[in-house]
């Protein structure tokens, strides 16, 4: 995306980190603030977890503008996927706000966010084991199965593999190839914004690296997308923007480029949990 990421005036991104009493660097919400005015997806202050009284998210926040790729980072814990499942609805939100093209969509039903155009993508289980190709694909326009034939000839132009394969059950292709299988089907109501939870998880190198570029193809056909990592590295090296989470607080935001070459993300995240793939 050529749109330059506006910037609270006068803060760098070393400059806008204050510290928090948990002893945890927290992003100055300023940028946040500047930035998401006009955003497509926002979250403000989301404070979310799965247990009472557990708080895994703490106050974040992320916006995503229309046709961005933007990537979250950050260890084990830090609640990223928390984040995804809570924008999705998964996930109860205990304070603060998702909106949506202005609406708020806070907590609202998980397939209220689809039929809006919000497509998720989870982690594991992404498919249907015991049905065919097709058959998962059918599922993702279940709300308009109409447009079915429509959005297949769409999809299969990023997924060509599939339609030679359509008849052939999920549960026996591949982990990498099962994966391709759930952004198609996230795909077939024709999303404006795509929500991908570690889509590379579990794969080979290789494979890793088809998760990637389809990512960026699907990003490149117009829908916004939101990518959850572990691999932090290669996520950073196709995002827009990116955010690192630590202990559900936003520690950094910038533009992909600016993150992977900064000396403090690199020598607190990249270095652990990046692998030159």
């Amino acid at each position: 995306m050529s749109d330059e990421v506006p910037r609270a005036e006068g803060i760098t991104l070393s400059e806008a980190l204050v510290d928090d009493t948990a002893g945890v660097r927290a992003l100055d919400r300023s940028e946040h603030l500047a930035g998401a005015e006009g955003a497509l997806l926002r979250a403000d202050e989301v404070t979310a977890g799965y247990l009472p009284g557990v708080d895994i998210l703490n106050a974040t926040d992320l916006y995503v503008r229309e046709g961005e790729l933007v990537g979250v980072i950050g260890p084990n814990g830090a609640g990223k996927s928390t984040l995804i499942k809570a924008i999705f609805g998964l996930i109860k939100i205990r304070s603060g706000t998702v909106t949506f093209r202005g609406d708020d969509i806070t907590n609202k039903p998980a397939h209220t966010h689809a039929s809006r155009g919000i497509g998720y993508v989870p982690q594991i289980n992404g498919v249907f084991p015991r049905m065919t190709i097709d058959e998962n694909l059918e599922m993702g326009t279940f709300l308009r199965p109409k447009r079915f034939q429509e959005r297949f000839d769409v999809v299969v132009q990023l997924f060509p593999a599939l339609a030679e394969r359509r008849k052939q059950r999920a549960g026996s292709l591949s982990g990498g190839e099962r994966q391709m299988v759930a952004m198609a089907r996230s795909l077939m109501l024709d999303p404006s914004v795509l929500l991908l939870d570690e889509p590379s998880a579990g794969l080979s190198p290789a494979l890793q690296d088809e998760v990637f570029h389809q990512a960026k193809l699907i990003n490149s056909t117009g829908v916004t997308v939101v990518m959850v990592e572990q691999n932090a590295r290669r996520c950073l090296q196709i995002c827009d923007r990116g955010y690192v989470l630590d202990q559900g607080r936003n520690a950094y935001m910038a533009p992909g480029e600016e993150l992977m070459h900064d000396p403090k993300v690199v020598e607190l995240y990249l270095g652990t949990l990046a692998r030159v793939r």
